[in-house]
């Protein structure tokens, strides 16, 4: 990786700034109220499938509720997202970023038909698992250092799904959806490098399909 700026504190500080844009829009540096964050793009079924608002999957993912929802999140992400980004380069790490976040989302308003869903949580466990899938894909090369390495990751990721568990207000349908995707993603690309783009190509059919099997379901439920 060169020594350019990298893309994971560029997201943060797109993150970060966009909380403070909605703070202030909002009045309230601590909790942020719903209107604004649907304002801003936060996710609602009802809104992305059947107003076809689709826009708002990639909009939620650098939204956040809370000074302590934010705080968590560019922890997680600045931990792990440095050594995907180093692993995997800039245009690996962006692309299984974004996939990972599309898909918790849409499996979010899959589960949960009208609630208001933000967060960058789907792109973050998508990335977890990204490096999952290189450790698998590179164990028998990478020996007895990747195992300690892998140990002190799963540490960190154990204790993203115990605060998810924890606390009922986390929506962990988005949390699944980004690890699987990202864990499928990084093994695959790490295991075939030139694979990343049949990879996208691949998702983007299957959230396609997968946008098909929510319009059925948001049109028996509201229409």
């Amino acid at each position: 990786m060169n020594s350019s700026i990298s893309l994971t504190n560029i997201i943060i500080a797109i993150n970060v700034a966009l909380y403070i844009v909605c703070a202030l829009v909002s009045g309230n540096f601590v909790d942020i109220d719903l209107n604004t964050l649907l304002n801003f793009g936060a996710i609602n079924g009802l809104l992305v499938v059947l107003k076809g608002e689709w826009y708002r999957l990639f909009t939620a993912m650098f939204l956040h509720g809370g000074a302590m929802h934010i705080a968590m999140n560019m922890v997680s992400l600045y931990v792990v997202g440095k050594g995907v980004e180093f692993y995997f380069g800039k245009v690996a790490f962006g692309v299984l970023y974004l996939i990972s976040g599309l898909f918790g989302g849409m499996l979010s308003i899959y589960m949960h038909t009208n609630s208001v869903g933000i967060g960058a949580s789907g792109a973050i466990f998508g990335i977890f698992g990204a490096m999952i899938g290189f450790f698998v894909a590179h164990r028998q090369e990478l020996g007895s250092r990747a195992k300690e390495i892998f140990k002190e990751f799963s540490a960190i990721l154990g204790l993203n799904l115990f605060l998810g568990l924890s606390v009922s207000s986390i929506d962990m349908s988005a949390h699944i959806g980004g690890l699987i995707v990202g864990t499928l993603g990084g093994f695959i690309v790490a295991k075939y490098p030139k694979s990343l783009w049949i990879y996208s190509a691949l998702m983007v059919v299957v959230m396609f399909i997968f946008g098909d099997i929510l319009y059925s379901k948001y049109a028996s439920l509201y229409l």
